[in-house]
């Protein structure tokens, strides 16, 4: 076997590849939480474009379990998590945790729809059928598509545990449901009439196709959120091997200085202190 075979025969288990110009590539492989993915895809582009002969490869999303079993299988580098972390078993695994951000959830809505700020007993109403036109809520005449995510994801946990009269509502069928964070952002942006629960980094994201709404009132601004008037949050965290390579410490170092801070800040999330 030439050197070169041998290169690319050992490729699964390094980080660094050969590739077909002679010269040296990067690859980080980066997986987890779909609904924090977007904001750590932003992080991503940012350091790659910054970093010579780096590539951080963006998957498609994995579950609690399987984010983990893929970091400590050596097939990702990089797990991107916002709950279901026991740190003990990390730390035992030879892991290390950084909570990277906070992301405002929202109820985000599709650009057709007027309405900019709901109360929660109007959320209720649009979640249970009570609503089915967006003139009940003071917007105008458009049908409302009410879009959820699985009871199970961060997104609908944060946002059913904060308001009461959702905690126990059994949604119609005509509330439909989105697997994945990346669904519910394509469903709202694409959707004349669209609602759903989502984030501020989606809402960001979307250029201008996706609304996120206020809530009672209140803005989810960073000042909300550090204030504690906007509750509804979710944390991102980046878990890595403590023995992780250069190129690993070096993205997680980006990511909590002060250029990573302006890309957080950009993409609709609060860095966290001392980032």
């Amino acid at each position: 076997m030439s050197r070169l075979s041998a290169c690319i025969a050992g490729a699964a288990t390094m980080l660094t590849v050969v590739v077909p110009a002679g010269s040296a590539q990067t690859i980080l492989r980066v997986d987890g939480s779909t609904g924090a993915m977007p904001l750590v895809a932003a992080l991503a582009k940012a350091h790659e474009a910054g970093t010579s002969g780096l590539k951080i490869e963006i998957g498609k999303g994995l579950g609690t379990k399987a984010r983990i079993e893929a970091l400590s299988a050596g097939t990702i580098e990089i797990a991107v998590a916002s709950h279901g972390l026991k740190m003990d078993d990390l730390i035992r695994q030879g892991m290390t945790v950084d909570e990277i951000a906070r992301t405002p959830v929202v109820f985000a809505v599709n650009s057709s729809v007027t309405v900019t700020n709901l109360t929660q007993a109007q959320i209720c109403s649009i979640y249970s059928g009570t609503f089915t036109n967006w003139n009940e809520a003071g917007g105008k005449d458009l049908a409302i598509a009410a879009r959820t995510r699985p009871d199970s994801e961060v997104d609908a946990e944060v946002i059913r545990d904060g308001i009461s009269c959702l905690k126990t509502l059994k949604m119609p069928a005509t509330v439909k449901v989105m697997e994945r964070g990346g669904d519910m952002a394509r469903e709202l942006a694409a959707t004349i009439g669209a609602i759903g629960m989502s984030t501020t980094t989606v809402a960001d994201q979307s250029g201008g196709r996706i609304k996120a709404l206020s809530l009672d009132g209140i803005v989810p601004s960073e000042a909300n959120v550090t204030s504690g008037a906007y509750r509804f949050v979710r944390e991102v965290y980046l878990v890595v091997k403590a023995s992780a390579p250069p190129a690993v410490k070096s993205f997680i170092a980006f990511v909590k200085s002060a250029d990573g801070a302006k890309v957080i800040k950009a993409n609709g999330a609060i860095p966290k202190s001392g980032s």
